[in-house]
């Protein structure tokens, strides 16, 4: 049985845990840090995304990150997951409150915020909006791999505002 002396400790084995693909071992050590200390904003961030992408428990996941964001609003990781969540489950509302929460904290990747803003418009067919949210994600963005995405998806969001256009043209022939 290992012993750690500090929160810290325990918390830098489980990420070391889940970098290793050992998931449900990091799982035991967040839980534990939890327990004992539920104010550690870090531990629910590596919760929520444990229970998001690996359980694939929204609602847990949800829990976790809203945690993290209240106790520790300035921890910019959390965002990201956050919102990716946000608009997976299509909760507008709260989607458009994490993003401009978002947006104010440093260190947060706005051009990835502002892409979740667009697909979460795509979605719901608001084209234009999401058109000029993947345009702002443009502004923002520094990978040339994200870059392509993104270009991929203006693409798509003006090839539907064609098709639009055009069909309602059609109708009112």
């Amino acid at each position: 049985m290992n012993t750690y002396y500090t929160i810290d400790e325990k918390y830098l084995r489980a990420v070391d845990k889940l970098s290793y693909g050992k998931t449900s071992r990091a799982l035991q050590l967040l839980n534990e840090i939890v327990s004992n200390e539920p104010l550690y904003a870090k531990a629910h961030f590596q919760l929520g995304k444990i229970y998001f992408y690996d359980v694939q428990d929204c609602q847990a996941a949800g829990y976790h990150f809203k945690t993290c964001m209240e106790l520790d609003a300035s921890f910019p990781d959390n965002y990201h997951h956050y919102l990716r969540l946000v608009v997976f489950l299509n909760m507008e509302k709260l989607a458009e409150k994490v993003a401009a929460k978002a947006l104010t904290v440093p260190g947060v990747h706005k051009a990835d915020i502002y892409e979740l803003l667009g697909l979460l418009d795509e979605n719901n067919e608001r084209f234009e909006q999401a058109l000029a949210a993947y345009q702002q994600a443009f502004k923002a963005v520094t990978s040339k791999t994200h870059r392509l995405n993104l270009e991929a998806g203006i693409s798509r969001v003006e090839l539907k505002i064609q098709r639009c256009r055009i069909y309602l043209y059609s109708v009112a022939e």
